[in-house]
């Protein structure tokens, strides 16, 4: 094992994966209002390069934040001058990169069927694009593979079709993977997919919906961005599109829905990870998306995957107007959260955006409840912060058995309540 080790530092280092060696993860604890507003303050010194994993929000709430190491005493010395209370929940992040690179190289095989696939681990963009391939082949009857657009790199972005039969029938929508670092939402998508397959005919629950409904599912949202973060960052949130006039890369794609667009919780500046874009559905991976929906027209639930921080969300997040089906979908969370908690005992907070995490314009799910699409969810999968967007590849099973009990709920109730 610790010959892997070396091997995947020698190989960060051959194809340039950039290095996160002394980088820490601090969580900070601002007690009031001022030490919010004294730490958003970091957010808009560049030099110091700062990542926010959680950021700002309001007095009580932890704020996560990736500090690289030449910027830590000066951040840490800020902290404490303010009289700032702070822990670290990583000490040094590329120990945790070095961990990872070396389960998915132990792992790594060339398979041959979707029952041989290792569900315990992190893949590479190619690895899930040859699975949805092997899953197509091997239940031609109910799953099929839809290219929905092309991304700015020039990847196809697919999405799987799970039915029996019917033109146009009531759909669901399950992504995963809109923001790249977070691996856990693609590999449970994974999952996701080989679990519709297997239950398709055995669980009555599962076979009633799609006796009735269909299920569209896209577990790379991001592909050039996934594809980045196996390449060189892993960190990378954003799509890998140009900016005019900037150096920057990229474009935050779940702040660039036209859904409250430009509001307070997304940045108008290009190296920012909550950078908007120029304008709305300036992505193609968001305008695959809204071009495939308005196209539809019959989708009735949507379901945008995330992580982390254990929370179910619905719409508002650019606003703080209660979305006129508040009460339904908030008695639909809490039913869902209960079944999700039932399986390890996993705990979720759930409730609007704007009230439960913080606010955000230009969403997925805003952008869908406009639409029309009244069960517009998103999940903020494990874990709380211990690991945040490194969560250990033994957690993706679980993190997906649990995850599935809580898209049931909202499946079957979606059945249940047509509109």
């Amino acid at each position: 094992m610790r010959g892997l080790l070396v091997l995947s530092v020698l190989l960060g280092t051959v194809f340039g994966h950039e290095d996160f060696v002394g980088h820490q993860v601090l969580r900070i604890f601002a007690a009031d209002e001022a030490q919010v507003q004294k730490v958003k303050e970091l957010e808009d010194l560049q030099h110091l390069q700062l990542d926010f994993w959680k950021g700002p929000t309001w007095p009580g709430s932890p704020i996560d934040i990736r500090v690289p190491f030449h910027s830590l005493q000066a951040v840490k010395i800020f902290l404490e001058a303010q009289d700032i209370r702070y822990e670290i929940m990583i000490k040094d992040l590329q120990s945790l990169l070095d961990e990872e690179q070396e389960q998915m190289f132990a792992f790594r095989a060339q398979v041959q069927s979707t029952d041989t696939f290792n569900y315990a681990t992190y893949h590479t963009l190619e690895e899930i694009y040859n699975f949805l391939d092997l899953l197509v082949a091997e239940h031609p009857q109910l799953v099929s593979k839809i290219q929905i657009g092309k991304t700015y790199e020039d990847r196809p972005i697919y999405v799987l079709k799970f039915s029996t039969g019917g033109n146009n029938r009531p759909a669901i929508w399950i992504d995963t993977g809109i923001h790249s670092r977070e691996w856990v939402t693609q590999a449970s998508g994974v999952w996701f997919a080989k679990k519709i397959t297997q239950d398709y005919g055995q669980d009555p629950a599962l076979t009633n919906i799609l006796n009735n409904m269909d299920i569209f599912l896209e577990i790379v949202t991001n592909p050039d961005g996934f594809a980045f973060t196996h390449s060189k960052n892993r960190m990378w949130r954003k799509t890998r599109s140009l900016t005019s006039n900037s150096l920057c890369v990229g474009v935050d794609p779940n702040r660039n829905w036209d859904a409250g667009f430009g509001n307070a919780g997304s940045s108008s500046n290009p190296c920012s990870d909550q950078y908007r874009g120029k304008f709305p559905n300036s992505e193609v991976e968001v305008q695959s998306i809204v071009n495939f929906v308005n196209h539809h027209g019959n989708i009735k639930a949507f379901i945008s995957i995330h992580s982390y921080s254990q929370l179910l969300l619905y719409p508002y997040g650019y606003t703080s107007e209660p979305a006129p089906d508040k009460e339904e979908l908030d008695k639909l969370a809490k039913s869902a959260v209960t079944a999700l908690s039932s399986l390890y005992g996993t705990k979720y907070k759930y409730g609007s955006i704007i009230t439960t995490i913080y606010q955000a314009s230009g969403s997925t799910v805003d952008w869908t409840y406009n639409q029309g699409i009244k069960y517009s969810f998103t999940f903020e999968l494990r874990d709380s912060g211990r690991y945040g967007f490194l969560l250990p590849a033994s957690q993706i099973i679980p993190t997906a058995q649990e995850t599935w009990l809580a898209l049931m709920t909202i499946m079957e109730y979606t059945l249940n309540h047509p509109y």
